[in-house]
This record gives structure tokens, sequence and C-alpha cells, in this order.
């Protein structure tokens, strides 16, 4: 399936693209990302996931799926510049969901039913829309992992981008691409 656009007269609004329909192949990327572990707390992992997808740059325009692959962790979309931001968060979180109320299931420790609390109140997704091989963030905007475990390892994020290409030559897998060597 190819991504294709209506060559009749656009809106003209002023946007890069005219009416802001693309043309170009359609493209699909995915890839399991390892994120370093992290102490309990929001953390910014915006950069920490570009560095895993190198290939994006050659994206006009789609969509980034960010899946965490854990039950006891969240992804959210929030303030980038101020660190405090993230701890008032953190703080926030755990006044919302104290660890000393009876919960039944405590064999994983204390810290473990808070965090499966947490992690549905802010979720296990993002969908980040892609123009110009960049994420299409706001100015403030960036990508937190908030790790509600005390001890946690590593965490996983499965990432599907989905979109157009820039050079309809160059696949992110061709031979063509000069990142095809180092894909796994």
């Amino acid at each position: 399936m190819a991504c294709s656009a209506n060559h009749s007269k656009g809106s003209g609004h002023g946007s890069q693209h005219g009416s802001g329909l693309i043309v170009g192949p359609n493209a699909w990327l995915q890839r399991k990302v390892h994120l370093r572990p992290q102490h309990r707390g929001v953390h910014l992992v915006t950069e920490e996931i570009l560095r895993g997808l190198p290939e994006l740059g050659q994206f006009s325009v789609g969509l980034m799926h960010i899946q965490l692959l854990h039950t006891s962790a969240s992804l959210a979309i929030n303030e980038n510049w101020d660190p405090d931001v993230r701890d008032d968060m953190e703080m926030m979180l755990n006044r919302i969901v104290p660890e000393d109320l009876p919960f039944r299931h405590s064999c994983e420790g204390p810290d473990d039913m808070p965090a499966h609390v947490k992690a549905c109140f802010l979720g296990s997704n993002l969908t980040v829309p892609v123009s110009d091989g960049k994420l299409n963030l706001g100015t403030w905007q960036g990508v937190w992992l908030c790790e509600h475990r005390d001890r946690a390892g590593s965490r996983k994020v499965l990432i599907t981008v989905n979109g157009c290409l820039k050079d309809p030559d160059r696949t992110p897998l061709s031979p063509a691409s000069p990142i095809a060597s180092t894909s796994s």
C-alpha cells in the first residue's frame, strides 16, 4: 500500500505540504528497545528511544506507537525541561496511591501493587506524530518512563512506526540505506 495524494488544488493554507497530503511509499518499522534500568521515579527517555530508531529520519510523515511491555511502570508525555516537574509527579503519584494500603496482592513486595495501580492510571502506550523524520511533540514535551518499582530492571518498549518515506528509493531495510547493515 503506497501513500498517495490528491493533486487537485489544495487548501493553500501555507502549510509545508500544501493541503497536508504526502506522496511517497508507505513503510512500517518495528523494533524492541531496551531502556536502561532506572530508580523509582519519573524519567525523561525521549532521546534514549530515538537512539534506538535511527531510521526514523527517513519518514516524512507518520505515527510512532510506543508500547511498554511491563505492568508496573508507565509512559506519559509531559514536561521535558524542568526536572522538578518529574519529582513533583512522583510525589503526587505516591500520595494518590500510597503503599500502606491493605492490598491483597503483596507477594512481590509492598511497592508492587501500588505500581500496578499507577500503571493503570497513566497507561502503557503512547502514539506520537512523526513529521519530517522527527517526533512532532510540543516545545516542552518529552516521553516519560514512570518507574513505579523500587528495584526494577531494564524496561522494554516495542516501537512501531508507520508512515510515508521521504525517498522512495531508500526504505529502512533497502541495500541503498546506510543503516541496513546495522539493523538487527
